[in-house]
């Protein structure tokens, strides 16, 4: 409750200094609109960039530096005081609690705001001295069209960061390199006819698809209908947060894995042989060819893959059930 009043306090004081290159925590801004921003940036040709790394952010804020920072602006003692008694408020370290001179306390609504309090520091020295960047929460990078340029950005920015900030820029993260080679907020970069555009970064499909394993997993312990609605919102949020990139074909490919994922998973829940041979002739299959795959000895995801079991149950029939597809719901968002 004390830190929400702190920061409805805090907000309206702040928002009007706060960058437009920032889009972190903000009202009225999202992940969205900061890579519209990189897309004009990368189009203008600046391509080249210092992918900016803050080592444990939340963990390293020194209070005293926090504290003079709000003191600029905020000229009421009261507030000030209460803040600090929230920043030092301690840890909980093996069952007791310890003071702490470090680190902003996560998982408030308050610490969002405290870090863009921070940060803003560092866009008023970025925009100072002239540089293109972009900033969500303590994710930042900045644009250059030389790489010579961005070398010379890195080495100037690190020492205002780490002498005027007292932050730790972590070196092995923070790197100079091409718009192409780096991931900004779950997304990769290209050029096409000379404009800045948007993909999915490998990362970003390997974690969708950890989690769709993850949902079709015997793991998951929900039911049928129950793992349906996990993997329908799965879907949609998803889609909704990477519908900026130009992903249809990698969608259908991705569709087909999927539907063998589910295809595995209802193959696992006729667990008998006469329930899949039942199952299988209920669905079209002839007794003689439902017979043979419900014998069979295959793995369960060499099965899924079969020409039986895709007839059987084929895309229009889990449509029917209710299974949301990727390339679907992409063509519904993106019109």
């Amino acid at each position: 409750v004390i830190q929400q009043a702190i920061a409805q306090i805090l907000s309206p004081i702040y928002e009007p200094q706060f960058s437009n290159n920032s889009y972190g925590f903000r009202p009225g801004r999202n992940a969205h609109d900061a890579l519209r921003l990189c897309l004009t940036n990368i189009t203008e040709r600046y391509i080249h960039v210092v992918d900016m790394d803050l080592e444990k952010f939340f963990d390293t804020v020194k209070h005293s530096k926090l504290i003079q920072v709000l003191s600029k602006t905020i000229k009421d003692g009261r507030v000030v005081s209460l803040i600090h008694k929230y920043l030092n408020a301690g840890v909980v370290e093996k069952g007791s609690l310890a003071k702490t001179v470090i680190g902003v306390p996560q998982g408030g609504p308050l610490s969002p705001l405290l870090s863009n309090i921070m940060l803003n520091e560092l866009d008023k020295e970025l925009e100072r001295r002239g540089h293109k960047y972009v900033r969500y929460a303590d994710d930042c990078m900045i644009l250059c069209k030389s790489k010579r340029a961005a070398q010379r950005t890195l080495k100037n920015i690190t020492s205002f960061i780490e002498r005027e900030l007292f932050l730790k820029v972590n070196r092995e993260k923070t790197v100079v390199a091409r718009i192409f080679e780096v991931k900004f907020l779950g997304y990769g970069f290209y050029i096409k006819d000379r404009k800045g555009m948007l993909r999915v970064h490998p990362k970003s499909w390997n974690r969708m698809k950890k989690r769709i394993r993850e949902l079709t997993s015997r793991k998951f312990s929900y039911g049928y209908e129950q793992r349906k609605v996990a993997l329908k919102r799965y879907i949609i949020g998803w889609v909704n947060y990477f519908k900026l990139a130009n992903m249809k074909s990698f969608l259908k490919e991705i569709d087909g894995w999927y539907r063998r994922r589910i295809r595995m998973v209802i193959w696992k829940q006729w667990k008998r042989i006469r329930t899949r041979n039942r199952n299988l002739v209920k669905l079209g299959v002839t007794k003689l060819n439902a017979w043979k795959l419900a014998n069979t000895r295959k793995g369960y995801w060499r099965i899924a893959r079969t020409q039986t079991l895709h007839r059987a149950i084929n895309d229009d029939s889990l449509r029917r059930a209710g299974y949301l597809f990727f390339s679907t719901y992409y063509s519904l968002v993106r019109g």
